[in-house]
């Protein structure tokens, strides 16, 4: 079916009709997006300059999330940043399909990043006297590029049926942002079938890989049992903060993704907490508690302190 599409831009909807309720998501948005920009990038810059870290398959698939959290949190906080304080908050075509397709590519890498660091976990744990042989840089690039195909390629697919459908009557998104199934509610056709396609492609695979993922790390922590306390204990943090992480991020994508082609007004909250709030605590979780890490840091902190007062 061609495009009959005569909508040429897409009126957003804001958190609040308050106009002081939105000058406090203006603040309060605009500090928490400072804050993951600033918190993610300051673990991608400390790993990248610090060789220790640099060249270890476990900080790499640290360092490589807090990048995908700090591009994800761009594509979708600073339109409602700036849309809090505007009247009208219009997007056009092009740029609500610019924004879709960002936030469902970056989720989709994030997929198989999360699958890499499982497995990276299961070999340090499990295997670890070949761990070194195992996790090597060649097999790292090639989980990096499977992980980027798979992102494209589940966003194109998105992005394709997207623009297959007439938009061509009303052109108000029940959203803050461009979703898929605020998107179906303005399409001038039936779209039932085609929102039980894009909940098989998102929200299913979702619930079948945090299934498989949850599944290999109870593996991993029953193998525990032959370890010593203190190896035990590494081990469980290293787990409990994947877990955490994982949680955080298929829990919202199952909720939003894996249902009947509906949009719910909590739908909104659901979506400040994955684009925010999950950004936010990703560091926090599994980055700033790693010994290694904050050392490296105050490394990185003071070589800066150092270049600064030699200026």
């Amino acid at each position: 079916m061609p495009n009959q599409s005569f909508v040429t831009e897409f009126v957003l909807l804001e958190l609040s009709k308050n106009p002081n309720v939105q000058k406090i998501v203006f603040v309060v948005f605009s500090l928490g997006y400072i804050a993951t920009v600033g918190g993610n990038l300051l673990i991608v810059v400390t790993v990248m300059i610090s060789p220790a870290l640099l060249h270890s398959p476990m900080y790499f698939f640290l360092a490589f999330p807090s990048l995908l959290d700090a591009s994800f949190s761009s594509a979708i906080a600073p339109k409602m940043i700036v849309d809090s304080l505007c009247e009208r908050k219009t997007i056009s075509f092009e740029g609500c399909m610019t924004q879709l397709f960002s936030e469902h590519s970056f989720a989709g890498v994030q997929v198989i990043v999360l699958t890499a660091m499982a497995y990276d976990c299961y070999v340090a744990i499990c295997k670890a006297l070949h761990y070194s042989s195992i996790m090597n840089s060649r097999l790292c690039g090639i989980l990096m590029g499977v992980a980027w195909i798979r992102g494209f390629l589940h966003s194109m697919i998105q992005i394709l049926f997207t623009f297959q459908l007439p938009f061509c009557g009303p052109n108000i998104i029940n959203h803050f942002m461009c979703d898929l199934y605020p998107l179906l509610e303005l399409a001038c056709t039936d779209t039932y079938i085609f929102g039980l396609l894009m909940a098989a492609n998102s929200g299913f695979i979702c619930i079948i890989i945090l299934s498989l993922l949850l599944l290999s790390y109870g593996i991993i922590l029953l193998s525990l049992r032959t370890h010593s306390t203190e190896g035990q204990r590494k081990a469980l943090s290293t787990c409990g903060s994947h877990i955490a992480i994982m949680v955080l991020f298929f829990v919202p994508c199952i909720f939003v993704y894996a249902r009947p082609p509906t949009a719910f007004s909590f739908d909104k909250m659901v979506a400040i907490f994955y684009t925010i709030l999950t950004p936010l605590l990703n560091p926090l979780i599994y980055t700033f508690r790693n010994k290694e890490v904050k050392s490296a840091m105050r490394k990185v902190w003071y070589k800066i302190t150092m270049f600064s007062n030699e200026k």
